[in-house]
C-alpha cells in the first residue's frame, strides 16, 4: 500500500470512524442524558430504576446485533465484491427480521409488562418508576430495532454523514422532549422513555433520504440461490453472544448490587453503568468501523489495508480510554453529582466506586475489540470463547465477593476482566504453539 493509498484509506476510517461514534449515541448517549435528566428532575430512585430496565434495552440490542451487525457485516463484503444480487438479498432478510423482533416487544408491552418489571425489579420502592419506565420502551421496541439496522446499512452503504446527521437530531429531540415531558407535561419518568423512542423515530425518517441517491444499493430483494440466515446469524453470533452475556450480567448484577449495598449501592451501581455507556461510545463507534470498513478490505483481500484499519483502531481505543480514565479518577465526585447525587454517604461512595470502575472498563474495551478481530480473522472458536467470558466471569466474581467480601464489592468488575485477559493470552500463546507443532 503506497502513501497515496494510506492517506485515502486514513480519510476513509476517520469518516466511518465519527459517523459510527454518533450512530452509538443513539444507543448509549441517549441512555447517559436520560440518567442525568431523571437524576436531577425526580431523583436517586429514576436514575436506579432505568439501571434496572437496562436488561430489556440490552436484549433488544442483542437480538439487533445477531441481525443487523451480522448482515451488515456480509454486505460490506458483498459490496467489496460488487455483489448486487446477495447485498439486496441480505438487506432484505435484516430489515425483516429487526421489524419482527421489535413488535415482539411491543406484544410484551401490551400484555405483560407488569410481570417484565417484577422480574427486573423485587424492590418495592423502586417497582412502580421501572414499570412507568419500562411500558413506553417495550411498546417502542420496533423503534429500537430499526434505528440500529437501518443506521447499520445505511452507513456501510456509504452514506456515514447523513446517519451522523439522523443521529445528532435523535439526540436533541431526546433531550428537548425529555425536559418538556417531565417538567411541562408532568409525565415522570414515563416522560423519559417516550423521549427516547419518539427521538428514534425521527431518527428513521431523516435516514430514509438515503433511498433517494443515485448510488444507493439498498433495494429490497428476496431473490438470491440460497438462504443466508444462517451465515447471518453465524457471523452477529459472537457479538451477540457477548451481548447476552452482558443482558445476564446486568441483571445478576442488578440483584447482586441491590441485595447487598440496597438503594444508595443499586444509584451508585446505575451512574457506574453510565460511565461504562460513555466507554461504550467510543469501544462500539470503533468496532462498527472495524467491522465495516475492515470488512471491506477482507472482501477485497486486501491484507496491507486490514492491517491499517486494526492500527488506526486500536490506537483511537487506547487513547479515549486514557482521556476518558484519567478525567473519572480526577473528577468523580462531578460525575455523580451530575447524576443528582447529593447526600455525603453517596457522594464518598461514589467517589470510591467509579475510580475503580474507570480502571475496570479498560481491560474490558479491549477484549471486546480482540474479539471482533478474531472473528474477522475467522478464527470463530476464540471470538465465541471471549463472548462466553466477557460478561460471564464477573457473575461468579462477584457474588463471591458479595457473599465473602461484600466490603470489596466494586473491585468484582476489575478482578473479572484481568482474569479474562489472562486467559485470552494462555489461550492464543497455546494454539500459537498447536499451530507451529501442525507445521
Amino acid at each position: 500500500m503506497n502513501n497515496q493509498e494510506r492517506a485515502v484509506l486514513s480519510t476513509e476510517f476517520w469518516r466511518y470512524l465519527w459517523s459510527s461514534i454518533l450512530i452509538t449515541l443513539s444507543g448509549c448517549l441517549g441512555n447517559v442524558v436520560d440518567g442525568i435528566i431523571v437524576g436531577n428532575l425526580i431523583g436517586e430512585d429514576g436514575v436506579s430504576a432505568i439501571n434496572l430496565s437496562k436488561p430489556i434495552i440490552q436484549l433488544m440490542f442483542t437480538l439487533s446485533i445477531l441481525v443487523e451487525t451480522g448482515a451488515g457485516m456480509l454486505v460490506g463484503m458483498a459490496l467489496g465484491k460488487n455483489d448486487q444480487t446477495r447485498l439486496r438479498y441480505l438487506y432484505t432478510q435484516s430489515m425483516i427480521g429487526c421489524f419482527l423482533i421489535g413488535l415482539a416487544f411491543t406484544l410484551a408491552g401490551i400484555f405483560i409488562p407488569n410481570e417484565t418489571a417484577a422480574l427486573l425489579c423485587d424492590n418495592e420502592h423502586l417497582l412502580q418508576p421501572t414499570l412507568e419506565y419500562l411500558r413506553p420502551l417495550l411498546l417502542g421496541g420496533p423503534a429500537y430495532l430499526m434505528m440500529w439496522a437501518i443506521s447499520t446499512m445505511v452507513g456501510v452503504d456509504g452514506s456515514p454523514r447523513l446517519v451522523s446527521f439522523a443521529i445528532f437530531v435523535d439526540n436533541a429531540v431526546n433531550l428537548i422532549l425529555d425536559i418538556v415531558f417531565i417538567s411541562v407535561f408532568d409525565w415522570g419518568i414515563a416522560g423519559s422513555s417516550m423521549a427516547t423512542i419518539i427521538g428514534h423515530l425521527v431518527g428513521i425518517l431523516l435516514m430514509l433520504r438515503h433511498y433517494w441517491y443515485k448510488d444507493n444499493h439498498l433495494y429490497f430483494s428476496l431473490k438470491h440461490e440460497a438462504p443466508e440466515w444462517a451465515n447471518i446469524i453465524s457471523q452477529g453470533a459472537p457479538l451477540a453472544i457477548a451481548s447476552v452475556c452482558l443482558t445476564l450480567l446486568l441483571f445478576s448484577a442488578n440483584n447482586i448490587v441491590l441485595s447487598t449495598a440496597g438503594r444508595n449501592g443499586i444509584f451508585i451501581f446505575a451512574v457506574c453503568m453510565n460511565l461504562l455507556q460513555i466507554y461504550n461510545l467510543f469501544l462500539a463507534g470503533t468496532c462498527r468501523t472495524l467491522q465495516s470498513l475492515g470488512a471491506i478490505q477482507v472482501g477485497k483481500g486486501d491484507e496491507d489495508s486490514f492491517h491499517f484499519v486494526l492500527r488506526k483502531s486500536f490506537g483511537f481505543i487506547t487513547v479515549a480510554m486514557a482521556i476518558t480514565c484519567l478525567l473519572v479518577c480526577l473528577f468523580p465526585q462531578y460525575v455523580a453529582e451530575l447524576f443528582g447525587a447529593t447526600t455525603s454517604e453517596v457522594l464518598t461512595e461514589s467517589n470510591h466506586a467509579l475510580r475503580i470502575f474507570a480502571l475496570s472498563f479498560v481491560p474490558f474495551c479491549y477484549i471486546y475489540a480482540i474479539m471482533v478481530v478474531y472473528k474477522l480473522y475467522s478464527y470463530h472458536r476464540m471470538a465465541l470463547f471471549i463472548s462466553l467470558a466477557l460478561s460471564l466471569t464477573v457473575i461468579p466474581v462477584m457474588w463471591l465477593i458479595a457473599r465473602y467480601a461484600p466490603g470489596y464489592l466494586w473491585y468484582s468488575y476489575l478482578i473479572a476482566y484481568l482474569i479474562e485477559v489472562a486467559l485470552i493470552y494462555l489461550l492464543h500463546r497455546g494454539w500459537q504453539i498447536q499451530f507451529k507443532l501442525k507445521q
